[in-house]
């Protein structure tokens, strides 16, 4: 079986999307071939998955500052729309295939989804966030409603479908730990504690940061330093000069390094944003995933009735700060210190229901 694979980016990305599409093709590279949408100067790189690249127009450059973004998104998204349409159509029926795998994120994500084009061939939709958040309502339903299978990241998410689409069967499809990637349970340094973040930051987890990073000033003293590891990650103005230590990897590394990681740190720290209830609510964080399996305690940041933190406090798995207050931050910090039954019940977690090999015998219906 041969699948055509149309995402929003390349698959070696830094991003959630990337690492879950990656993972579920996992031993199958050769069945996949990976298009694309570019809208930066990303290169390609060269890897086990074949991909072909489409540059929308007009690419992002470093040079287009931040007041003529918006200005270039809005030729690239209205006036040049059926330009980079047309390039996709004409790329994809270029290739051979028997399943179009269509990731439901962003404009483009509707354009393989014509009779003629698909030609009987079968549709399966993967549904990562809320429509409101990345897509839209008469893309989403058309995906819905046209897909022979239908694979969500969460089960709320496809309970919310069904409700607003139609009540069609789905799949719960995410990213997974494979069982050599279940790590012995670790109880934190007591004097010297690494706290890590792997992932892109949108400005809306700021503040979250800013919470954490007051914290840590707080507590930071001579008997006990901190030092936060952000993978992936832009440089935040707001964290310097703090009395902890900083320290930025943004070079793309294998998902092998990346579990290498987690597996050092202490706390894996899970930030939620407050803002934008359709993501919290129906979207479970692919970073959450990988933290199950760490030796580590998950320390959650976020909503209180978040998908993710109502999954980790049914299984214990994790402390959980559900506010912007330092001292509650402060309190979750010192609470993770102690001897904790946390780790090892997130390893419960990801044993029980995200297993990566059983996910993946999921999706390609073995």
């Amino acid at each position: 079986m041969k699948i055509l694979s149309f995402q929003p980016c390349s698959l070696y990305q830094n991003g959630g999307a990337g690492r879950l599409l990656r993972r579920l093709y996992l031993g199958h590279e050769s069945q996949i071939i990976s298009l694309f949408v570019n809208k930066t100067s990303f290169s390609n790189r060269t890897d086990e998955v074949r991909e072909i690249s489409i540059s929308a127009f007009p690419v992002q450059r470093t040079w287009m500052r931040w007041k003529l973004r918006p200005f270039f998104a809005w030729i690239r998204d209205k006036v040049f729309f059926s330009f980079t349409k047309n390039r996709v159509i004409e790329a994809a029926s270029k290739i051979s295939y028997d399943v179009l795998h269509v990731i439901n994120h962003g404009i483009y994500s509707g354009v393989l989804c014509d009779d003629n084009f698909l030609n009987n061939k079968k549709l399966w939709v993967s549904f990562h966030d809320h429509f409101s958040l990345c897509s839209s309502f008469d893309d989403t339903q058309i995906l819905w409603n046209r897909a022979d299978r239908r694979l969500v990241i969460s089960n709320e998410l496809g309970l919310e479908y069904q409700r607003l689409f139609g009540n069609l069967g789905f799949e719960f499809i995410t990213d997974g730990v494979a069982q050599e990637e279940i790590s012995i349970p670790k109880e934190p340094n007591q004097s010297n504690i690494t706290i890590y973040f792997a992932g892109l930051l949108h400005i809306d987890y700021y503040p979250l940061f800013e919470v954490l990073a007051d914290a840590l000033d707080n507590i930071s003293d001579q008997k006990r330093t901190y030092k936060l590891i952000l993978r992936g990650t832009q440089k935040l103005s707001f964290l310097n000069n703090r009395n902890f230590n900083i320290e930025y990897r943004t070079d793309f590394v294998s998902d092998i390094e990346i579990k290498k990681e987690i597996d050092a740190a202490d706390i894996l720290y899970l930030p939620i944003k407050f803002t934008k209830s359709d993501f919290y609510l129906y979207s479970l964080s692919t970073k959450m995933i990988g933290y199950l399996g760490g030796g580590g305690t998950i320390l959650y940041h976020g909503p209180e009735n978040s998908a993710a933190n109502r999954l980790l406090q049914k299984n214990n798995a994790a402390i959980s700060c559900i506010s912007l207050n330092v001292n509650e931050m402060m309190g979750c910090l010192a609470e993770i210190l102690k001897p904790n039954i946390f780790s090892a019940n997130a390893m419960k977690l990801a044993q029980s229901q995200f297993v990566l090999e059983n996910i993946q015998k999921v999706f390609w219906n073995e």
